[in-house]
C-alpha cells in the first residue's frame, strides 16, 4: 500500500513540470569495427508558472540522454519574473556567440520565436512575447542565451524597492 502511495506521489511531481527536448545530437567515434556513437540531449523542464530548468544527458541511448537531461533540468529549476502573461521588460541575452532580444507583447501576439527559445518559453508560462535570435543559432548558446536574459529580468517591484520608490512612481 505505502508502495502504491509513493508512486502516486512522484507521478504527482513529475505531472507538475512539463518537458520538452529541445534538440538531439548524435555524435560518432570510429574505432576498428566501425563507428560508435552516442547521443546528448538539451531537455527544459517547466511548471508554466515562472519556473524553468534546461539540463543536458549524454549517453549511449537517446531515451536515456533524453532521461539524464530531463533530471539535471529539474535540478537546474530558477525563477523568472513576470509581468501578467509577458515579461516585465525588454532584455538581450548573450551566451557564447549567441544573442537572443526578448521584447515584452500585448495580450494576443502569442510567442513568436525559433523552436529553442519557444521551447524555454512555452514551459516557463509566457505567453506574449517577440523574440530574435542574433549572430549564432547553434541550438545550446540558444538556450544558454535565453536562460542568461530570463535569469537578468527585474520585476517593477524589485526595481521599486531598490530605488526606494513605489512602483507607481516607476511606472
Amino acid at each position: 500500500m505505502a508502495m502504491n502511495q509513493q508512486m502516486g506521489r512522484q507521478q504527482h511531481e513529475e505531472s507538475e513540470f512539463e518537458d520538452k527536448v529541445i534538440h538531439i545530437n548524435r555524435c560518432a567515434k570510429v574505432v576498428k569495427g566501425g563507428r560508435r556513437f552516442s547521443f546528448a540531449a538539451i531537455v527544459v523542464v517547466g511548471d508554466k508558472k515562472g519556473q524553468v530548468g534546461v539540463g543536458l544527458g549524454k549517453a549511449g541511448e537517446v531515451p536515456e540522454a533524453i532521461k539524464k537531461a530531463g533530471k539535471q533540468a529539474k535540478k537546474n529549476l530558477m525563477k523568472i519574473p513576470m509581468e501578467g502573461n509577458t515579461i516585465p521588460h525588454e532584455i538581450i541575452g548573450h551566451f557564447g556567440a549567441s544573442q537572443v532580444l526578448m521584447k515584452p507583447a500585448p495580450e494576443g501576439t502569442g510567442i513568436i520565436a525559433s523552436s529553442s527559445v519557444r521551447a524555454i518559453l512555452e514551459v516557463a508560462g509566457i505567453q506574449n512575447i517577440l523574440t530574435k535570435s542574433i549572430r549564432r543559432d547553434n541550438p545550446h548558446n540558444v538556450v544558454r542565451a535565453t536562460l542568461d536574459g530570463l535569469i537578468r529580468l527585474r520585476s517593477f517591484q524589485d526595481i521599486a524597492k531598490a530605488r526606494g520608490k513605489t512602483v507607481a512612481e516607476i511606472l
